[in-house]
């Protein structure tokens, strides 16, 4: 899939509706500091659209992205970052949960895991909680160009170990850096899209 056109549409805060949109959806759920906005501009050839920040829990909204005229990817707020208030927390929590229940033009669930560590309490969390919605979430396993080669296949298998994944279920490294995996995901994407539209 090449994407020609990217621009974001739609900011939406806690006490906002969400958007009616005409396309299908494609949304990115992390931890605030495990580089979403990063996979987001890699993915979009973009330096900047995604905000990146050296301050985990900057996005505190629900962005949507057109790309290509055609459909949308949603950048869910961060999560597991301990350095906001508890209501604050609550309310992200709140949001994402929201827009999981309620939007109907969503058809995959990308769940970014940083590949370096196991994952947390707070991501297994939110793999059972995406489950429970419906869906089955793609782990994208980012920041791949921080470790070495060899280490690669014994972090992915810790992950997968770790979420309880079936056999079956995708999951890609990625490096923002390198660019690692940005093609297979792209691919992955546009069958997703293409079948969601027949």
């Amino acid at each position: 899939m090449v994407i020609k056109y990217a621009e974001l549409e739609t900011v939406c805060g806690i006490t906002s509706k969400l958007p009616q949109n005409e396309g299908v959806e494609i949304a990115f759920a992390g931890k605030s500091n495990v580089g979403k906005s990063s996979l987001i501009n890699g993915l979009l050839n973009r330096k900047s659209l995604a905000r990146t920040s050296s301050q985990p829990g900057k996005t505190q909204t629900i962005n949507f992205y057109k790309i290509n005229r055609q459909f949308y990817f949603v950048d869910l707020p961060g999560y597991g970052y301990a350095k906001v208030s508890v209501k604050e927390r609550e309310n992200w929590g709140k949001m994402i949960e929201n827009y999981l229940h309620t939007s109907k033009q969503l058809v995959l669930v990308f769940l970014l895991i940083d590949i370096r560590h196991e994952p947390s309490a707070n991501d297994k969390m939110m793999y059972d909680w995406i489950l429970h919605n419906g869906f089955t979430p793609v782990i994208i396993a980012t920041k791949a160009d921080k470790i070495k080669r060899s280490q690669l296949q014994k972090q992915i298998k810790i992950i997968r170990t770790k979420l309880e994944m079936q056999a079956e279920d995708m999951l890609f490294p990625f490096s923002a850096l390198s660019k690692q995996g940005r093609d297979e995901i792209l691919e992955y994407i546009g069958m997703v899209v293409e079948e969601a539209e027949r």
